[in-house]
């Protein structure tokens, strides 16, 4: 059995198909080297997020500890996985206490990366809150400065009079 001689019709779709299957390796190596440039990024990028997010529970710590405990979080600000929620609250720590119509109670540490979404619901919903608390909590200050100043002007006119009546 001798194998015969492929004709110029026969010679064509051959070299075609070689070049196919040589531009088709080409497609997926150039996919890989931008899988690869990709995770190199999403390395650099989940690096750089986790700085950020231990620097922002270091500052709301620094914010709310002297304020509150906890701020509530608005439940419908939590995702369609936490819906039957009835009461959440985010302590400075950054954990997320959620709990249940069932009674259940879940802590969720924002801090940790699988939780990075959820910790973007809840600072959404928080920072308006913590708006709010801080700028009562200076109108708090303001009244005490405000009682404080007369009062003392008070005391200090009528101990005036009383060290010039003692004269």
């Amino acid at each position: 059995m001798s194998q015969e001689p492929l004709s110029p019709q026969e010679i064509v779709p051959l070299r075609l198909k070689e070049e196919a299957n040589k531009d088709s390796l080409q497609d997926i190596l150039d996919s890989l080297r931008s899988v690869k440039d990709d995770i190199g990024q999403i390395c650099e990028l989940s690096s750089e997020e986790k700085s950020l997010v231990t620097a922002f529970f270091e500052s709301l710590f620094k914010l709310m500890h002297p304020l509150t405990t906890t701020l509530p979080v608005s439940t419908s600000s939590l995702p369609e996985n936490m819906s039957h929620a009835i009461q959440a609250n985010i302590d400075p720590t950054g954990h997320l206490i959620v709990y249940y119509k069932d009674q259940q109670v879940e802590l969720k540490d924002l801090r940790q990366a699988e939780n990075r979404d959820l910790m973007i619901h809840v600072v959404k919903d928080i920072i308006p809150k913590f708006k709010q608390l801080t700028d009562a909590y200076r109108r708090k200050i303001e009244y005490r400065i405000k009682l404080l100043s007369s009062v003392t002007k008070e005391l200090q006119k009528i101990s005036d009079a009383f060290s010039t009546a003692l004269v």
